[in-house]
């Protein structure tokens, strides 16, 4: 006589669960979006005005953010959002990859002697509301997007985390220069953010589907949870 059937357990959220995690991300994505459009506008501006490529930087760099949570609204607009997520990753890659490129160029710039700049007070305050209003909307989104299943949810996430390093990095090089005239510690610091940007493109654009659990490498939900995640996720 047989052993009764057990079905397995489901891998993942329920479609009820599911729906209300992808209607979480589209407004997460739109509330990244709306604030990086105005954080642009007003980086690009206060940067002009001072002369400050550290600020100009900034908000080229908010450009670039809304590239990539664009990507992923487009992905979860449609009916099938997996069915884009390849095409949304490799948006979110090249995002990453145009960051870093400029962020290293104008930091080697800044580095040669580029135009001394003058303080400003927009900048500061500015810097310091990205630091305290971009770690929550990059941790609601990650975890939205993990328990999702979604890497290109979790790679904007990172998109919006890096902005936070990049916050940290522009308030702290503003202040050095308004307190010291030490202009060449913004540079050196968005060195290192431009390293971390190649490292996160990398994993985008490979797929990487580090801590979204029931993703495999390639491919959307499948049988089992990936185990192939890497460490310090």
């Amino acid at each position: 006589m047989g052993l009764p059937l057990i079905d397995p357990a489901p891998v993942g959220p329920s479609p009820a669960r599911r729906e209300v995690l992808a209607r979480r991300v589209r407004l997460l994505v739109a509330a990244t979006i709306t604030y990086n459009v105005v954080e642009a506008v007003v980086a690009i501006t206060a940067g002009t005005l001072a002369s400050s490529t550290a600020l100009v930087g900034f908000g080229l760099d908010s450009v670039i953010e809304v590239s990539s949570a664009a990507a992923v609204a487009w992905q979860f607009a449609g009916r099938d959002p997996e069915s884009r997520e390849r095409v949304a990753l490799r948006i979110i890659a090249v995002s990453f990859f145009a960051l870093a490129a400029y962020v290293t160029v104008e930091s080697v710039r800044a580095l040669l002697g580029g135009a001394e700049a003058e303080h400003s007070s927009v900048g500061l305050v500015l810097a310091a509301l990205s630091l305290a209003i971009m770690p929550g909307l990059s941790y609601a989104q990650r975890r939205a997007g993990r328990e999702l299943g979604s890497r290109s949810a979790v790679a904007d996430s990172k998109q919006t985390l890096l902005c936070t390093y990049l916050s940290a990095v522009l308030l702290v090089g503003l202040g050095l220069n308004s307190l010291f005239g030490w202009s060449w510690a913004d540079p050196v610091a968005a060195l290192v953010i431009a390293a971390v940007a190649v490292k996160e493109g990398r994993e985008a654009w490979r797929g990487d589907a580090c801590c979204t659990p029931g993703l495999g490498p390639a491919g959307p939900a499948t049988s089992s949870r990936t185990t192939d995640c890497a460490g310090g996720c």
